[in-house]
């Protein structure tokens, strides 16, 4: 039986004149829900940074970590099933054992990308490991308020074309001016049994979270900042409080409800919550900000 604690975690994160989140089917536009024009961050968009520092070993991130968690002594891999250049044919080869020890984001997130695999028998063994539901779900990233985005043409002093001694791209730069989302997660021990996933492994996930962004920052996001990650682990298993009554409590407001359907253009704008009421508290084992946890 896992020695997990259900958790329930939201991230705060606020965006200033930087893509999120572009969506590859709108020319990387900032995306957005169709409905309201609020921003939205894909799950998938955020676990990918928090893949791409586990799978940099020898970066500041995962190697502070590494020492600080005593991965070593884990008895378990870190490496990222997720990642370019995987065999799938040395892939397929391994054991449930040996696939569970190897791959942390198999254990954490989850795998689907071998579903096909499931159905193969090799000398009788049917490949059930190789799908699988994460212990760790995170929502999307929703803007308390829609969003307006910025578009300019970006310019480069070289040429990129045979014929041109300079290059343009029109409309190439689209970012959020300002926005804060919230990003829900949620951590079940009733799938850690099947994955493999331990206290460990989520240890670092916690541990990895606040550096999601400030450590892959690029041209098109140069500040995107978890204000906040909050984390409340629940007094067992199956958990001991309302998910509904802890995001709730640490959801931002604006503090002008006229200006709910209005773009933000500064966090002043913005009530966030720095703690739970009391009753909320009392219903959990702990409760942390992320962004400010001593890990020491």
């Amino acid at each position: 039986m896992s020695n997990l604690h259900r958790g329930t975690g939201l991230l705060v994160i606020e965006v200033q004149n930087s893509n999120p989140n572009g969506d590859p089917d709108a020319e990387s536009e900032p995306r957005t829900l169709d409905g309201d024009g609020r921003g939205l961050i894909s799950p998938v968009s955020f676990k990918r940074k928090i893949r791409d520092l586990v799978a940099d070993e020898s970066g500041p991130a995962f190697a502070i970590a590494s020492d600080v968690l005593k991965l070593k002594s884990s008895g378990n891999n870190f490496e990222i099933l997720e990642s370019r250049g995987r065999s799938l044919k040395d892939i397929a080869t391994l054991d449930e054992q040996s696939f569970k020890k190897k791959y942390w984001d198999a254990r954490v997130f989850g795998n689907t990308t071998l579903e096909s695999m499931q159905a193969a028998k090799v000398k009788g063994d049917a490949k059930d490991h190789f799908i699988q539901t994460g212990v760790v779900q995170f929502g999307p990233g929703i803007s308390i308020s829609p969003i307006d985005v910025i578009r300019l043409t970006m310019t480069n002093k070289a040429g990129v074309e045979g014929d041109k001694d300079r290059g343009m791209a029109p409309l190439a730069w689209r970012a959020v001016r300002h926005a804060v989302y919230t990003m829900p997660f949620f951590v079940n021990p009733t799938a850690a049994g099947k994955s493999g996933c331990d206290v460990t492994d989520i240890n670092l996930l916690k541990f990895l979270i606040p550096h999601a962004y400030r450590n892959t920052a690029s041209v098109a996001r140069p500040f995107v900042e978890i204000r906040h990650a909050w984390y409340a682990e629940h007094k067992g298993a199956l958990g001991s409080c309302p998910d509904s009554l802890i995001l709730e409590g640490l959801t931002p407001r604006k503090k002008d409800p006229a200006t709910k359907d209005q773009a933000s253009t500064s966090i002043s704008e913005y009530d966030i919550p720095t703690t739970l009421t009391d009753a909320v508290r009392a219903r959990l084992g702990t409760f942390d900000d992320l962004c400010a946890k001593n890990w020491a």
